[in-house]
Parts: structure tokens; C-alpha cells; sequence
């Protein structure tokens, strides 16, 4: 069995996948936390009109890899990533400050 670990750069611009199989966007950023080491969220920057993209935070278990597509997959649909937090083309967005209170995406 190949092994399971692979580099951050592999996975920032790997495509996601919702559960209905529409492509979701694809991770922008990994969110790690500082002591604890483990990755908690995965950033996924979504398409959008005229060249403008949201940034919507997926919980990092929430998504499994797909060996067939070389891809991730989620349970979430492109309907749930917009009726949560996102970020219009916001470079300077904090992602890693959560006092804004979401439970579904900002947990470790």
C-alpha cells in the first residue's frame, strides 16, 4: 500500500468534489493549528461571475481523497458552502482568527 502522507503543495489547488459529484472549487489554503500540528480546515476557493471567487473553510475531516479523480470529496453541496462563511476575493481576511462563532467550520 503506497504511503499516505503527501506535501501541502500537492494539495493547495487540488479540486473538490460536493456529494451530488458538481465540482466545488479547490483548496486555496490549509489552516494549521500551531499547537497541535494538525490541519483544521482546508480554504476552498469557489468560481465565480466575471473572475471573482469565494473562499469558504471546510473542515479538514469532512473531506476524503478520491484516488479514481485524484481529487477530494465532501459531503457538502455548493448550496451549503454559500449558506456559510465566506470571503469575496479578501486576500487580507484573517482565516485564521475564529471569533466568528461557526461550529460546523471552525473546529480542530
Amino acid at each position: 500500500m503506497p504511503h499516505t502522507l503527501v506535501p501541502s503543495d500537492r494539495v493547495e489547488h487540488a479540486h473538490v468534489y460536493g456529494r451530488d459529484g458538481t465540482k466545488l472549487g479547490s483548496i486555496e489554503r490549509l489552516m494549521l493549528d500551531k499547537v497541535s500540528g494538525t490541519v483544521a480546515y482546508a480554504v476552498i476557493k469557489t468560481g465565480g461571475l466575471l473572475g471573482s471567487h469565494h473562499h469558504c473553510p471546510i473542515r479538514w475531516d469532512a473531506l476524503r481523497f478520491d484516488s479514481a479523480r485524484q481529487a477530494f470529496q465532501s459531503d457538502v453541496t455548493l448550496e451549503d458552502l454559500r449558506a456559510g462563511p465566506s470571503e469575496l476575493d479578501e486576500e487580507a481576511f484573517d482565516w485564521g482568527d475564529r471569533s466568528r462563532p461557526h461550529p460546523h467550520y471552525w473546529t480542530v
